[in-house]
């Protein structure tokens, strides 16, 4: 190795060969979490032993908290050590009422880690998506970080089916509200749900929910909006994947088939396949066109785009190309003017 030059007094000294300046922007995972899934330590322990330098990438320390790496490429050390790729691991569990799901609990409930054995799963794993303490059914756990980003981005509207309990008996415009959507839930507006009557038990009704997001208690604060609150609720189904002959409390790995055909609905290719990447998502705001918003209706600022507007809409359009402005038809002038007496819609 050639010699540093050296330097004059009072000149600052080069920064060690060892550390690099990472990127902490555009692809990969960032690495605190990387460390974390390999089961090194929590996000918060990786943090810290990042800061004191324990970690290399590469053959280079890297301190820097928002660091992202490749880590199929990367070769990463913690304390001289080359930390390993980690098999992968996709659990379905049956979770009993009565557990979280975070990792661990400062008020010391128990979470469905605890059902786990750990000579079976030594894998570090995470829940895909939530349910709270009084829900229960059927939960992904798997460490692949790629597959439980998707399966929880509405971009890919994988079914996500519930069995609700609801006192009393909801009448058809409360199904058809809960059709709909466009209900304001954790600072947005749902999308349209599937929902039908399964049958009654004593004073309420079982429902069928099939929703595509996964907003923190969404159909909890769905039904109480329309005057029928949650006794009990549980998640049957994602996607293809079932609970059909699995106990409360009991796991199993998905099969190989369940597994390419959940992959399949996120596009994300088989094994040895180069993977498909998302484009980006359009703004929340973004106004659906022909007959896409025809068949799901959007909503903006609480007002529906139906599918009769929409045709309106559209017909005049062609019928102003031939017979000029003042002759729009009266929906698309309505729209615009607010009608007769009527504000200007935003």
């Amino acid at each position: 190795m050639a010699a540093a030059k050296s330097a004059g007094p009072g000149a600052r000294p080069p920064a060690p060969s060892s550390t690099t300046e990472p990127q902490t922007s555009g692809t990969g995972e960032r690495l605190h979490k990387v460390l974390a899934a390999r089961g090194v330590a929590s996000r918060r322990a990786a943090e810290q032993l990042m800061l004191e330098g324990r970690v290399t990438v590469d053959g280079r320390v890297v301190r820097e908290l928002g660091a992202r790496v490749e880590p199929e490429r990367a070769v990463i050390r913690v304390d001289g050590r080359v930390l390993r790729q980690p098999r992968q691991v996709y659990l379905l569990l049956n979770k009993p009422r009565g557990y979280i799901t975070t990792a661990s609990d400062p008020q010391g409930r128990r979470t469905v880690f605890d059902l786990l054995d750990p000579h079976v799963v030594p894998e570090r794993v995470y829940a895909v998506g939530r349910l709270d303490m009084d829900s229960e059914g059927l939960l992904l756990l798997t460490n692949d970080g790629e597959l439980a980003n998707r399966i929880m981005h509405p971009r890919y509207r994988l079914d996500k089916e519930y069995h609700a309990f609801v006192d009393g008996e909801p009448p058809p415009a409360a199904l058809d509200r809960l059709r709909r959507g466009g209900f304001l839930i954790a600072g947005g507006h749902t999308s349209p749900a599937e929902v039908a009557i399964l049958g009654q038990a004593g004073a309420g009704v079982w429902l069928s929910i099939v929703i595509h997001e996964g907003r923190k208690h969404q159909v909890r604060q769905m039904l109480e909006e329309v005057g029928h609150p949650v006794r009990r609720l549980q998640r049957v189904r994602l996607g293809p994947i079932t609970l059909a002959g699995l106990a409360p409390g009991a796991y199993r790995p998905l099969t190989p088939d369940e597994l390419a055909r959940l992959r399949q609905l996120v596009g994300l290719a088989a094994a040895g396949e180069r993977p498909e990447r998302p484009e980006p998502s359009a703004p929340a705001r973004a106004r659906p066109a022909g007959e896409a918003a025809r068949e799901a209706g959007y909503e903006r600022g609480g007002r529906e785009y139906t599918g009769r507007w929409y045709g309106e809409r559209e017909r005049g359009r062609e019928d102003r190309s031939k017979r000029g402005r003042d002759e729009r038809p009266a929906a698309w002038s309505n729209r615009r003017t607010g009608g007769p007496g009527g504000r200007r819609q935003p």
